[in-house]
């Protein structure tokens, strides 16, 4: 046991003595010497796939429209529109471009006082190099870099017509892309008259804060587009706010007078309320609830809706208390128990109903009178 120890004992002492040894070496020989090799020709090659603004690095290669076409429609439009317009996951690619601006090599619709709803790819495409290498390098999405040069001549191609670029008949190749290239619709828009806050503008520094080729200029301000819901419309099918998810642009909007207590301080949220809430009125019942009780039964009502609580749907209490006094509530009302509705109360729907229009007449009316007499 006793020489186990010692063993340890020198064997931990050598190791110490490592670092020293090591150093001392170092003073004389490189620590990395004969660590790793030269990359060969081949490897660096794989690695160079750049093509830049005067489309050096561009390989060989041609694609027409049609091609093009043919690929967008087995790799590209699921995510991006058969016209490259949809946004539903991606910034549209095209859209926003004109005739005069393929002559005038600025886009007008990213210039202040345009109302364009949202910027696309051929609105602030610059240099055609930038497109190509986007696509060879990291499209298709699932397999990037699996596209051989003559499909992404061919995907460029289709792109450049969705923006009438270039005819249905183009032929895209590295021999003719710089001519192509003087009829982008924003190849104007480069600047390198740009600097470190705060600016010529402001007496600061006039040194560019970048050493780029250029950069986009006279860009317009983020455009906002606004609409409203009309006031009668408000209540139709609940509060939106609650059935909006809490990412993305989308946020529906506040549509009843009841808000969540955790908005009651946002002032946001009071001028939304201000807003939403519907004027109360006074609404009288046209039947009394003995009237009405044989109604709810006959029709199954009661089979889905408690009078108090929460069955399949939501009580009638609930619903008197989201509705009763809003002015055209007994219509709304009316409405939904003859055609049915969804979304409002969660996820499960109620079908339309067989009752008659008198009937359904009758109940909204005493649900929007706040059940009397029941």
């Amino acid at each position: 046991m006793f020489k186990s120890a010692s063993l340890v004992m020198v064997v931990l002492g050598q190791m110490a003595l490592l670092p020293i040894a090591a150093l001392a070496q170092a003073q004389s020989t490189p620590v990395f010497q004969n660590i790793g090799r030269a990359a060969t020709a081949q490897e660096v090659k794989a690695w160079d796939i750049d093509v830049r603004p005067d489309f050096k690095g561009l390989p060989a290669g041609q694609g027409s429209v049609k091609q093009g076409e043919a690929l967008w429609d087995a790799q590209c439009q699921s995510c991006h529109g058969h016209f490259g317009e949809s946004a539903e996951f991606f910034t549209p690619i095209a859209g926003g471009t004109t005739a005069d601006d393929v002559k005038t090599g600025r886009t007008k619709s990213l210039q202040l006082g345009s109302n364009q709803p949202q910027r696309t790819t051929l609105m602030k495409l610059s240099t055609l190099s930038t497109l190509w290498d986007y696509i060879n390098r990291a499209m298709p999405w699932t397999t990037p870099k699996s596209l051989s040069p003559d499909q992404v001549y061919a995907a460029t191609a289709y792109i450049l017509n969705l923006g009438n670029i270039v005819p249905a008949d183009f032929v895209l190749s590295d021999k003719n892309i710089a001519t192509v290239q003087a009829m982008l619709p924003n190849r104007g828009g480069l600047t390198s008259a740009h600097s470190l806050w705060p600016g010529s503008e402001l007496g600061g520094s006039t040194k560019p804060d970048v050493q780029g080729s250029g950069c986009i200029s006279n860009c317009a301000t983020a455009i906002t587009v606004k609409s409203t819901i009309p006031e009668y419309a408000k209540n139709a099918h609940g509060n939106l706010a609650d059935q909006s998810r809490g990412i993305g642009p989308s946020r529906g909007a506040m549509t009843l007078a009841a808000a969540a207590d955790s908005d009651k301080k946002d002032p946001v949220a009071q001028e939304i309320r201000a807003q939403a809430a519907p004027e109360k009125v006074a609404i009288s019942a046209t039947l009394p609830f003995d009237k009405i009780k044989p109604m709810l039964d006959t029709n199954a009502c009661t089979a889905c809706h408690g009078m108090q609580n929460k069955l399949v749907g939501p009580s009638f209490k609930d619903i008197t208390a989201r509705y009763a006094g809003q002015a055209g509530a007994p219509a709304l009302l009316a409405g939904k128990i003859k055609s049915g509705s969804q979304g409002v109360w969660g996820a499960i729907a109620m079908p339309a109903q067989a009752l008659s229009a008198a009937d359904a007449t009758q109940i909204a009316q005493w649900l929007a009178a706040g059940m009397p007499e029941q």
